[in-house]
């Protein structure tokens, strides 16, 4: 069975089973499935079996695996790990455990091919032949000075296709075309860098640009993940949290969810004050009332739809803070049409309804609520592209102004908006009171 598949059936099995299973497998597989097992089974193994186990199981393993498997598990088990590897594996681990958990550092592995740019061709196939199943990946060869400054890349295929006593410097990308990153550089920055430049690899460079390591393309697809899992959350308002649902206890989840709740609570109180203040109107005009839900829900999806479209922008990098004008202009076109075809179709639809049931609902009302409609769309669709990238220019998530946050103030607006055209309609006689 493929390893991933193995650790699937490890996983699904019982406590007890679980062990017995895994000690069925081979030494030269059983490193790569423990990688695949979630955090609780890696667990579950590791305090089942012996101290020489732990220390064969953790040797084999890739160190990125390893300080990704330490990074999960309770410090007594961090502990022991530790205490049954090598001294040179321990000191790596500790090295990299010690990278901010948001860093390139702390998702690179040191098992990469590299070679000094002195090394002929036949020399380097001949090494990787001894070494490249030690070698996290082989599809890019790394070359270095003999200080370890990265001075190039030359790929397998053209290392395969040269010359048997060709240099690898008379080969090699230079270091001016050379894409790497830097150990704490942000791994969502690293992770836009090896999509845009369609990379399997990328170096890790210190900031001397001495060679440290590499980040592969398993580990890019695990932090997309992980990064579009937190801005799901916090587009909706929830702090962001490391487990899994099914794992994450109910405290936990209060503790996630009630800051924003509390919050948004407390700031509808301006909602309910603006009802308040416009509560003699609402009395004295047949219709206002009722069309209340409609003209916020209808607000709040406009702002809603644009704030995902410029949040998404921004965290791919096709929409930057500099484009706010041309954005704007953009999203004013796009809430005039949208606000006049659904003016439109609401007057239709409110004139239908009156017909059919009678009701006393007159025109200058269905205007009123036709015309709010126009001005609430342009409104929360400007306030949607704007608070992304406010929250951007002042170093926050752009994630945090979507969904429940953009609501509530476009909410308010929308009333406003409303209260104040009715105002108008009355003062100017067009409205009259029943």
């Amino acid at each position: 069975m493929n390893t991933v598949d193995i650790a699937a059936v490890i996983s699904a099995a019982e406590p007890e089973m679980q062990v017995r299973i895994f000690r069925l497998l081979g030494k030269n597989s059983s490193a790569e499935v423990f990688s695949y097992l979630d955090s609780d089974t890696q667990e579950t193994v590791i305090n089942s079996i012996t101290n020489v186990e732990v220390h064969n199981l953790v040797e084999d393993m890739f160190i990125d695996d390893a300080v990704d498997f330490l990074e999960e598990v309770p410090a007594n088990v961090v502990t022991r790990v530790l205490a049954q590897t090598s001294r040179e594996t321990r000191e790596i681990i500790n090295r990299f455990l010690s990278y901010p958990e948001d860093s390139a550092g702390s998702i690179m592995t040191v098992e990469m091919a590299a070679f000094q740019k002195e090394t002929s061709v036949d020399n380097a196939i001949a090494e990787l032949r001894k070494t490249a199943n030690d070698k996290e990946s082989i599809e890019t060869i790394y070359i270095t000075d003999s200080e370890r400054h990265l001075v190039g890349v030359v790929t397998l295929r053209k290392l395969i296709v040269s010359p048997p006593d060709t240099l690898l410097e008379d080969i090699m990308v230079n270091e001016d075309q050379v894409i790497s990153v830097a150990t704490h550089d942000d791994r969502e920055a690293v992770a836009q860098i090896v999509r845009k430049y369609d990379l399997l690899s990328v170096p890790v460079v210190d900031t001397e640009n001495r060679l440290v390591g590499i980040i592969t393309i398993d580990d890019i697809i695990d932090v997309i993940q992980e990064e579009n899992t937190e801005d799901f959350e916090k587009m909706a308002l929830l702090l962001p949290s490391e487990d899994d649902y099914l794992k994450t206890g109910v405290l936990k989840l209060t503790k996630n969810r009630i800051v924003w709740l509390l919050i948004l609570m407390i700031s509808a109180t301006f909602t309910g004050q603006i009802i308040t203040g416009f509560e003699d109107k609402l009395q004295m005009i047949a219709g206002l009332t009722a069309c209340i839900p409609m003209l916020m829900d209808t607000g709040g999806n406009a702002g809603n739809q644009v704030s995902t479209l410029i949040i998404r922008g921004l965290a791919l990098g096709t929409v930057r803070p500099r484009d706010y004008l041309r954005v704007l202009w953009k999203e004013i076109r796009v809430a005039v049409l949208c606000g006049i075809i659904l003016s439109v179709v609401n007057f239709a639809r409110m004139a239908a309804i009156r017909a059919i049931t009678g009701s006393m609902t007159p025109t200058p009302v269905i205007l009123v609520v036709c015309i709010s409609m126009i001005f609430a769309v342009i409104i929360a669709k400007c306030i949607g592209c704007t608070l992304p990238i406010i929250a951007k220019l002042i170093g926050l998530d752009p994630a945090l102004m979507a969904g429940p946050m953009i609501t509530t103030i476009v909410d308010a607006l929308t009333l406003l908006i409303y209260f104040g055209i009715a105002s108008l309609f009355l003062q100017s006689g067009i409205l009259v009171p029943a």
